[in-house]
């Protein structure tokens, strides 16, 4: 009922506000994943502006404080919000940024009651109607925030600006170093913040244009009071502005920001946003949005579509470009340098989670953008010394394991996308898989031959990992014809089976002097750190040797067994009391609310059972994703959860996210016709007598019989067709 009302009111206040959604922005509902039900994990999303890989991300808050929980600021369950700021993360499982927030008000008042009957979403456009009648809508360009307040007719139009609002003060030691306020002219405020969270040390810069005069302003903080004064620094600021209502025409605020200068975001809004006209800016985002999702064409029913081209959306709303419109950006090392004219340097890199299938996704239908999201990597590893492991803000939080750059940077080189200097990647990667940083210390991997959990706690997940990592440096350096190297890491990516115990099926921890890690506990869960394994237990962490299935199968004593284990997986009710907080979306011991089991789904297929990997596609496509605020059985993870379902629903899926190699599913829609570059194109049209069938009968590539259940990527991105009989 609540997906039904959501729809509702969009398609009703679309028509008020004049909105024209576009053929595929039509099916994109950006409430869904913004909050949870029944005790379940929210998906972390936002409703706010944004383009395509946008620096700002323009959204509600309503989370004075925003944790790890309601990560994007904003959650559909809560019944007021605080205001609208700048920046936010999409679907993570810790909260930063939440930069620069304004509130408009007539009474003073910095929070709104609010209603969702008053509230509408769409592709770069949001707008809600607040308690004491103002109308607020925003829109965005790349890295501009632009804001319209409709004003009830002779109220005081007063504009709160808080440079303190952001994650809360005791998550990730965050505090605020500096900033500063300024009042320029009459219609121009500036300003930046310095400060420390989960990204160790962000500056953030503004040029704020206001369409009315200030006619008075307010300086404070939490301890001072400054009145009037035309420039206050400090580390908690905010200020009254109250502008000339002599007018009926709405307030238009404009907001630009810049990593590197208060002058570069004067350029950004010189460049990106000259106009007063708050409705080209909405139109031209929605343009923007339209042609991104247009990439993927899908038939199907209502619902399917909505679910599909709202994940489409929230995975291309990250990475994000943290360069200036003139290529400036922040560099690891905290200079200003420029990239190469026509690039831009992007940040916002989950790597532990998009690796699986987002970035995949954009090699295939966004190639232009992944060269420059490898490119961003490559000058990372310039200036840092080694790839990222989680980029924020262009600095390394080092959230999670492993280094998944890796085999993002290499599958880019090896799928033949041009624009990448291969040479430099192989650098890159030998650096990243040789040096020690924290959570990777190679010498324990190269004298132990596995991470010995006494010495690395984390140590299976780990092991797997840089197992699979260390196999994409071999193919990369096989595919360059340096054999050496390519020898020293296939040797090292067949290290995961040290730690497979063949008494009891599993991959386990031991201690440096070799021994197996007692007690054991298969179904007992871990975190992040004190246990060998990470954020899930040895059931889930079974499967992950993406690389070497065959060799995996072979572990656990051929086919038949292996599938037989699979079925065991996939129907343990059993749960232990000390679940970790991202096990959702539960299947047995299968939880599609956190990544590590995102592909065991299709190892049935790699097993001569595809059947079973049909039935469990669609069954959570259909149940694990929906169309309500808890649309998402876990975080989206940067888009992570939203390409699983993109990849699912089309019949196709990247369990080795390096190979050239996809594992087929089962279709949900009628037709798939993917846009490929060099304007080729896919099709996969799926015949079926009855809407929920799902199993496969017989399949035809380009009309010849296929009996495979890989498709390769030479197969897709030359164009041709793939005929599904159900």
């Amino acid at each position: 009922m609540k997906s039904k009302i959501i729809a509702g009111f969009a398609i009703a206040i679309w028509s008020v506000l004049g909105i024209q959604a576009g053929q595929y922005t039509k099916y994109v509902n950006p409430f869904i994943g913004t909050g949870a039900v029944e005790n379940s994990l929210s998906g972390n999303c936002y409703p706010g502006a944004t383009v395509p890989f946008g620096m700002v991300q323009l959204s509600p808050d309503t989370q004075a404080s925003p944790d790890w929980d309601k990560a994007s600021g904003y959650d559909y369950n809560d019944s007021h919000l605080c205001g609208f700021s700048h920046t936010r993360l999409s679907g993570t499982g810790a909260c930063d940024l939440i930069d620069l927030l304004l509130m408009p008000s007539t009474t003073g008042a910095t929070w709104s009651i609010l209603n969702h009957e008053q509230e509408v979403a769409h592709p770069g456009y949001y707008a809600v109607m607040l308690e004491d009648s103002i109308m607020a809508e925003l829109t965005a360009t790349t890295h501009t925030g632009v804001h319209r307040y409709s004003y009830p007719k002779g109220k005081p139009r007063q504009l709160f600006i808080d440079l303190d609002h952001s994650a809360p003060k005791g998550s990730w030691e965050r505090r605020i170093i500096q900033s500063q306020l300024r009042i320029v002219s009459p219609t121009v405020v500036e300003g930046y913040r310095m400060i420390t969270g989960w990204a160790k040390l962000r500056r953030v810069y503004f040029h704020m244009e206001l369409s009315r005069k200030i006619v008075s302003f307010d300086m404070f903080d939490d301890t001072h009071h400054y009145g009037p004064m035309n420039v206050v620094n400090g580390k908690a600021l905010k200020a009254w502005v109250c502008t000339d209502n002599t007018s009926n025409a709405p307030l238009v605020v404009k907001v630009a920001l810049s990593t590197t200068s208060i002058e570069n975001a004067r350029l950004n809004m010189e460049r990106e946003a000259l106009s007063w006209n708050f409705d080209e800016y909405k139109e031209r985002a929605d343009e923007q949005w339209e042609k991104i999702l247009s990439r993927i064409e899908v038939e199907g029913e209502s619902q399917d579509m909505q679910k599909f081209y709202t994940s489409l959306y929230h995975a291309f709303i990250q990475p994000n470009i943290m360069s200036d419109v003139n290529g400036d950006y922040t560099a690891t090392d905290y200079s200003t340098r420029r990239m190469p004219q026509g690039q831009s340097y992007y940040s916002t890199f989950s790597l532990w989670d998009t690796f699986r299938a987002a970035h995949p996704l954009y090699t295939l239908i966004a190639p232009e953008h992944n060269v420059q999201f490898v490119n961003s990597m490559l000058a990372h590893f310039d200036s840092y010394g080694y790839l990222p492991i989680w980029d924020l803000w262009g600095q390394d939080n080092y959230c999670m394991i492993g280094n998944h750059a890796i085999p993002v940077v290499v599958d880019a080189v090896m799928k033949g996308l041009s624009g990448i200097d291969a040479e430099h990647v192989l650098k890159a990667c030998v650096a990243s898989a040789t040096i020690s940083h924290p959570g990777s210390p190679f010498e324990l991997w190269e004298r132990y031959g596995y991470m010995p959990e006494d010495k690395q706690t984390q140590s299976v997940s780990i092991t797997l990992e840089q197992a699979f990592d260390d196999w994409c440096v071999a193919q990369l350096a096989h595919y360059l014809g340096q054999d050496s190297i390519s020898q020293r890491f296939m040797k090292r990516s067949q290290n995961y089976r040290h730690l497979f115990n063949p008494s009891n099926g599993f991959f386990q921890a031991k201690t440096s002097d070799g021994s197996w890690l007692t007690p054991f506990d298969p179904l007992r869960y871990g975190a992040n750190g004190g246990y060998p394994y990470t954020e899930g237990n040895a059931w889930q962490w079974s499967w992950y040797v993406p690389h070497d299935i065959d060799g995996l199968i072979a572990l656990q004593g051929g086919a038949k067994k292996f599938c037989e284990r699979l079925d065991r997986f996939f129907s343990l009710e059993d749960r232990s009391g000390e679940k970790n907080d991202n096990a959702s979306g539960f299947i047995g011991q299968y939880v599609h609310g956190n990544e590590p089991s995102h592909h065991v789904a299709y190892l049935y297929a790699y097993a001569g059972q595809p059947l079973k990997t049909q039935r469990l596609i669609r069954e959570i496509c259909s149940k694990l994703y929906n169309v309500g605020s808890n649309g998402y059985a876990g975080n989206d993870d940067c888009g992570e959860m939203s390409s699983w379902y993109v990849f699912s629903s089309m019949g196709f899926y990247p369990v080795c996210p390096v190979g050239g190699q996809y594992a087929i599913g089962t279709p949900l829609f009628d037709r798939v016709t993917i846009h490929l570059a060099k304007d080729k194109k896919f099709e996969i049209v799926t015949h079926r007598k009855n809407p929920a069938d799902f199993y496969i009968r017989s399949m035809k590539l380009n009309g010849k019989a296929y009996k495979r259940y890989v498709l390769q990527h030479d197969d897709i991105v030359n164009g041709g067709r793939l005929d599904v009989y159900m």
